[in-house]
């Protein structure tokens, strides 16, 4: 049958199929209206800036390190231009393959390699990486001459932290290494630090990193689409950081470590006047410059398992019992609070006892002394002399006589990690300990033993303040900071006191006794006496170990870390002082005999008489 056309129905559905394409049409073309609108009127703002972004960017500039100098102008921490061998991993066709032709030209260790890798992981195929640091300059040049074998690697110059003096200034400098994540983390702004990639890590580079740093710099570059720099559109040149001026004498820290030979220990040296530090050494040592560019894991294990211990600075934190150096402090404090009268005299058998009592405190001269006063106990260092004051003194009276001097609290120094030593009281033990004090105790502090224990630097600091007449000085390592170019200088301002010690005559007493030490017959120091100086100062050996009542000490017996520590106190001129110092010679045995040269030489290395 054949099928009928209705016009009309067809009109109808063609007119309602038109209406439905137009108003989708519509919605469509509404959409995008809206949508241009938003992005032309309503965000124009924000995607002109995304744009902007995408074709001009800041890149930090990095800035130069500030220099560290000594009083006399020497370098002692400089940046030194050092070959780098970059790559860009982009326009490198087979990297492994050239890692391996690379290696038969220059020595490429597991180390560089796993940095290259970590490096590349973090930046764009287009950006440098370094591959080697610190070529050689026969390694550059046997570089340069087949480098148009090698593409996408170049040789860029760079600044490297050196450090001319080493071993003579490795524990006071400290070093600079590869800022990790963790100093990142810990800094307040981490965009000041944005391109660099080297802190301080310890010492007087990590003390004043602020003011070694500088401040970071900007270049302005337009970029493409990837991101490659295409030119430099403006520049902001980076700020390099202070250098820092210090009281050190590089040729006395030298001379001073030299004059410790093969003995391990510390010294300390001071200008009395102001309490600027000379020379501090501590020995054993170690090279700074293998921490620099990341010391490798062989290197690193030498020095951790060193029984010596060359990384421990022992002028800063090591604590040592003072021995009888801690005489002429206990004596002044005495004379000054009653507790002795300068003439009057104690009979010296060879050793103490304490009333009821039948246990021997023994004197260094089984002998004894006969009959000595303060100024011969001093100078001959008798123990006896010592015991009976610090029993008639007490304890508590004795830790605040000796704490005036700084025993017990931090110098101030500006250095980090400081130790404080330990001043035993009755509060001290009952706090620290829960036990009571005994009166055996009391006695043999009297002579720096027991749980009284100093640093060097503490011990040059309170020596300093007797040659000084009792104006005691925070001691400083920077003297004055100055930046590039600049004529003004900043000073590092040091803290002073005076010690509540008003008789003078306690003073000269106490500066005659020790100068006995060095000049009269029966000093113990009496074989430092000639030359130019007149030196005054105090022998000490602490004991390592302590011996039963009947038994000898014998150093032939016992082994070499258990024989006593060596120490000597000192300032020369005695009319008019300069240096101030104290040395401890780990178990050196007698100060009379290692310590006290060694302070002889430090003190000839500074007032300019020959060794």
């Amino acid at each position: 049958m054949r099928h009928i056309r209705n016009p009309y129905q067809e009109r109808y559905l063609l007119s309602r199929r038109l209406l439905v394409a137009t108003i989708g049409i519509m919605l469509i073309l509404a959409l995008l209206v809206g949508r241009l609108v938003q992005l032309q009127i309503i965000d124009h703002t924000h995607f002109t800036t995304l744009s902007k972004d995408n074709r001009v960017r800041l890149e930090p500039l990095p800035p130069t390190r500030g220099l560290i100098y000594d009083r006399n102008g020497v370098l002692l921490a400089r940046n030194k231009p050092a070959y780098s061998l970059e790559m860009i991993p982009e326009q490198v066709p087979d990297i492994e393959a050239t890692w391996h032709r690379l290696s038969q030209l220059i020595a490429i260790s597991a180390q560089d390699r796993v940095r290259f890798e970590q490096i590349r992981q973090r930046r764009r195929r287009f950006e440098r990486i370094p591959v080697r640091m610190n070529l050689t300059p026969d390694e550059a040049a046997r570089f340069a001459v087949v480098k148009h074998q090698f593409p996408g690697l170049d040789i860029q110059a760079r600044l490297l932290r050196h450090y001319p003096y080493p071993a003579a200034t490795a524990h006071l400098l400290g070093y600079v290494g590869r800022i990790s994540q963790q100093d990142l983390d810990q800094m307040e702004t981490s965009s000041h630090y944005a391109g660099t990639t080297h802190i301080g890590k310890i010492g007087l580079e990590k003390t004043y990193e602020a003011h070694l740093h500088g401040t970071v710099g900007t270049r302005q570059v337009e970029a493409n689409a990837v991101g490659r720099v295409i030119r430099v559109l403006q520049q902001q040149a980076p700020v390099p950081g202070q250098d820092l001026h210090l009281y050190l004498d590089s040729r006395l820290q030298q001379a001073t470590l030299a004059a410790f030979g093969q003995y391990r220990g510390a010294a300390v040296a001071l200008d009395p006047k102001t309490g600027g530090i000379l020379a501090m050494v501590s020995k054993p040592t170690y090279d700074p410059n293998l921490f620099v560019q990341g010391i490798s894991h062989a290197d690193y294990q030498v020095l951790r398992d060193n029984p010596d211990q060359p990384l421990y600075d022992r002028a800063l934190r090591g604590q040592y019992p003072p021995g009888s150096t801690i005489k002429p402090f206990m004596g002044l404090g005495a004379l000054e609070h009653g507790h002795v009268d300068p003439q009057h005299s104690v009979l010296c058998p060879g050793y103490f006892q304490l009333p009821n009592q039948t246990h021997k405190y023994r004197d260094w001269k089984k002998s004894g002394h006969g009959a000595v006063n303060l100024d011969a106990a001093i100078t001959q260092s008798c123990d006896v002399y010592f015991y009976q004051l610090a029993y008639d003194m007490g304890v508590d009276a004795l830790s605040t006589s000796l704490s005036l001097f700084g025993f017990g609290e931090r110098t101030g120094i500006d250095l980090l990690g400081e130790a404080r030593g330990i001043l035993p009281s009755r509060a001290w033990k009952q706090r620290t300990r829960a036990l009571p004090w005994y009166h055996g105790e009391t006695v043999i502090m009297g002579i720096g033993q027991g749980y009284f224990l100093s640093t060097p630097l503490q011990l040059a600091v309170a020596t300093a303040a007797i040659a000084n007449n009792g104006l005691y000085h925070s001691p400083r390592l920077v003297r004055f900071m100055q930046s590039r170019g600049a004529d003004q200088k900043t000073e590092v301002p040091t803290a002073s006191r005076r010690l509540p010690i008003q008789n003078p005559e306690h003073w000269d007493y106490i500066r005659d006794a020790m100068e006995h030490v060095v000049t009269h017959l029966r000093g113990t120091a009496r074989h430092l006496q000639g030359g130019r100086y007149r030196i005054a100062g105090k022998t000490g050996t602490a004991q390592v170990f302590s011996i039963k009542q009947d038994e000898e000490y014998d150093d032939s017996k016992i082994s070499e870390k258990q024989r006593d520590h060596a120490l000597f106190i000192a300032y020369a001129p005695v009319d008019d002082p300069q240096i101030a110092l104290a040395v401890i010679v780990e178990n050196g045995g007698s100060g009379s005999a290692v310590a006290a040269p060694i302070a002889r030489q430090m003190i000839r290395a500074y007032l300019d008489e020959s060794l």
